[in-house]
């Protein structure tokens, strides 16, 4: 039997390359506040959302505002989070801390919303997980502020992605990403006027190639999660740790020894594992 790639899962991997590249950009303006690059990106997704809403002739409001609004919550939560480990920490170090964030979206799917998670893809997702934690344990530039910082996005992402799996069957995707800029900008704009720093004409190319990225991204990863089951797509997630890791070198000149490669592998291996496990269970239910 022939192994192809679903739809939902080829669609996550774009949205993970896109999310790779605003990774970068974020880095590169590391001497704003994380909150004002939020507060810039939700004006640019608030603006494209709106306009993609009307061509499409969706009502922007939606259905279910309350999960709405929770999604906007936490997902500005996450990103505020995550942007001020990209700060403080080598790209491939915050991303990989980040992508703790399908083994949570695992437990809060089967425990909110039940699905099904097999024993074997929790070896999987623990396969995964220990790589990550070989990788994290050799990079001694990790402060334990900054790494609670990253897990503490990792969950609150977690908390998002379940949000969307709930909203798969009520809302359109531009609707669910619409939220994100309607919760964030309000917050993240009191913030950034205590503490404003004025963007040179190069931070603003990289805030503007943020906001368009992450919009981008942003529905590629809804239309990813409400296509399938979340166990299965947040795990193309650990797909970026290789271009973390080969960003970091060839823009911030981040090296990392042998060890930490071992780790790499032992990431992407669970991450294959679980896409051929969870293709069989898929296959399986629907016999």
């Amino acid at each position: 039997m022939k192994f192809q790639l679903s739809y939902g899962v080829k669609v996550m991997m774009l949205a993970t390359f896109l999310f790779a590249v605003m990774n970068v950009c974020v880095k590169f303006v590391s001497h704003i506040p994380s909150v004002q690059i939020v507060f810039v990106r939700s004006i640019i997704s608030l603006i494209l959302s709106l306009y993609f809403l009307k061509k499409a002739k969706v009502n922007i409001w939606g259905n279910n505002k309350k999960i709405l609004l929770l999604r906007g919550v936490f997902g500005a939560s996450a990103l505020v989070m995550y942007f001020t480990t990209l700060h403080h920490m080598p790209l491939a170090s915050a991303i990989i801390i980040q992508y703790t964030s399908p083994i949570f979206t695992a437990i809060l799917t089967f425990l909110l919303l039940k699905e099904q998670v097999i024993k074997w893809q929790w070896l999987c997702f623990l396969i995964s997980f220990v790589g990550i934690l070989m990788i994290k344990n050799f990079d001694a530039r990790i402060e334990t502020v900054d790494l609670l910082m990253g897990v503490g996005a990792a969950v609150f992402s977690a908390l998002a992605y379940t949000c969307i799996r709930v909203l798969k069957q009520s809302e359109h995707p531009l609707v669910i990403v619409l939220y994100f800029p309607l919760v964030t900008m309000p917050v993240t704009g009191v913030f950034s006027l205590t503490n404003w720093v004025v963007p040179q004409l190069s931070d603003w190319l990289f805030l503007i190639g943020i906001g368009i990225l992450t919009q981008m991204a942003q529905l590629l990863m809804t239309k990813a999660f409400q296509a399938e089951a979340a166990s299965r797509v947040a795990s193309v997630n650990y797909t970026g740790v290789v271009y973390a890791l080969s960003f970091g070198m060839l823009f911030f000149n981040e090296y990392f020894n042998w060890m930490v490669l071992v780790g790499m592998l032992t990431v992407i291996a669970g991450v294959i594992l679980n896409l051929i496990v969870s293709n069989k269970l898929i296959s399986k239910n629907a016999s």
